[in-house]
């Protein structure tokens, strides 16, 4: 089969890609943002890119065209598509059909921690022998790549709440069918697409409801929403973490240890690859998730101090001029303040510049900029990006002071960060997109100032 892909390069559509080419397809696709890991990834596949959505694309005759839900109507490529009657398919359906159809599915649903959960289990599957098919919405260190197909019954999926296409407007997550579902936390987002929490955990109740009795939902008991979602029906196995009656993690007497127990009792502990309280959650709610497959809880535990941890999650970019450069993918409120209290674990010694770029649909929406001045809180200065946004950031972030200035010019911004930045420093860029290079900008200027 030839599938050519629209919106290739984003990171679910790229690993759909990356599946289908092992499965033995014929791979195109076509993108109007290319940037790395995902065109790294697809470039060393040999999978062929077209740059942006010229309609004369058709004539590529594949045989089903896969849209991915970043393209809408008026696209200029989908309108031919449509026009001439040929035939499409959303991302996530032919996922499901091709791939993940009689497999055992582990998803991974969640507003927060959904990659480095999914990493973590499906590296917990791989340590223990299972040798699982993946597909992950970043990439895990220990892979190499987002997406991975093997001849295992096991396949762990990143499930996202977004929609699933222009044409298809639920959730994602509800073509997986999984038997083992993680439930890691529930938040407002994606403003452009769910009008309220309430919208949102309709959703999280669908994916519920397809679930076997014989499957097992692993949820997190500190979060009301999921308990919500949960009190709408629940038919199929349900253990709570983050709950001294059911699964618990706490911080050791060590430096970064974590200690996991079931029911009061202790399974294991080990020193944590990952800082702060979320992630030793997120490594909770994989260890559980991953028993349900037949992996030992002390199997799972001494995992952890194998895992490498995954690109763009708090990812180290670079040292010029006594500077540390950090890159990582947070662009909610909860997950800015979570990631910068997890860099100040790690470097306990050093200032921290927040550099921000509100990318994400919700922020330009300006649904999320009231809490946006508490999420940076923990950083000793911010610098906001602020091409694109439909609200004044500047006004936004006065609750911080001098601490905090924008720039609606890229270079203007890596100019004051330079200015800014003293050895000792650290400073963490957080954007769900390229960020036009910053981070490679920031170290060249770094390099280059006196």
């Amino acid at each position: 089969m030839h599938i050519h892909i629209l919106g290739i390069c984003g990171t679910f559509m790229g690993g759909i890609a990356l599946l289908a080419r092992a499965a033995g397809h014929t791979v195109t696709g076509c993108d109007a943002n290319v940037y790395p890991p995902m065109s790294t990834q697809l470039a060393e596949q040999g999978i062929a890119l077209t740059e942006g959505y010229d309609p004369a694309q058709i004539d590529l005759a594949p045989d089903v065209f896969v849209v991915g839900n970043a393209i809408s109507r008026g696209n200029p490529l989908l309108e031919a598509i449509l026009d001439r009657g040929l035939p499409y398919v959303s991302g996530p359906q032919w996922l499901a059909e091709h791939v993940l159809a009689g497999r055992w599915v582990l998803a991974v649903a969640g507003t927060h921690g959904k990659t480095t959960t999914t990493s973590l289990l499906a590296w917990m599957l791989e340590d223990a022998g299972l040798n699982p098919g993946f597909l992950v919405g970043g990439v895990p260190k220990n892979f190499g790549v987002s997406a991975r197909l093997t001849d295992s019954s096991f396949f762990v999926i990143e499930a996202d709440e977004y929609d699933t296409a222009f044409c298809d407007k639920r959730s994602k997550f509800v073509h997986y069918r999984p038997r083992t579902a993680i439930l890691n936390n529930l938040e407002f987002d994606h403003a452009d697409i769910f009008a309220d929490l309430a919208a949102i955990e309709t959703q999280f109740h669908h994916l519920v409801r397809i679930l076997p009795g014989s499957g097992r939902i692993v949820a997190n008991a500190a979060e009301e929403a999921l308990k919500r979602v949960l009190e709408r029906g629940c038919w199929s196995e349900l253990e709570w973490f983050d709950d001294p009656a059911g699964w618990s993690a706490a911080a050791g007497t060590d430096e970064g240890e974590a200690v996991f127990r079931l029911a009061g009792e202790e399974l294991g502990r080990v020193a944590m690859p990952l800082a702060g309280r979320h992630n030793r959650a997120n490594a909770l709610a994989a260890i559980a998730a991953a028993r349900h497959v037949g992996v030992p809880p002390a199997q799972a535990i001494a995992s952890l101090a194998r895992f490498e941890g995954i690109k763009r999650r708090l990812e180290t970019r670079g040292q010029a001029g006594g500077v540390t450069v950090y890159d990582d993918f947070a662009h909610h409120p909860t997950a800015i303040a979570l990631t910068i209290d997890g860099l100040r674990r790690r470097a306990s010694a050093g200032r921290i510049l927040a550099v921000l770029e509100p990318r994400s649909n919700t922020m330009k929406l300006g649904v999320m900029k009231a809490r946006l001045p508490a999420s940076l809180e923990g950083a000793d200065q911010v610098f906001c990006h602020t091409a694109g946004l439909g609200w004044d950031a500047a006004e936004a972030l006065v609750p911080l002071g001098e601490r905090a200035s924008c720039h609606a010019s890229l270079d203007d911004l890596v100019a004051a960060v330079r200015t800014a930045a003293r050895p000792g420093d650290h400073v963490l860029v957080m954007s769900n997109g390229g960020f036009g290079g910053v981070h490679e900008k920031l170290l060249a200027a770094l390099r280059a100032a006196p």
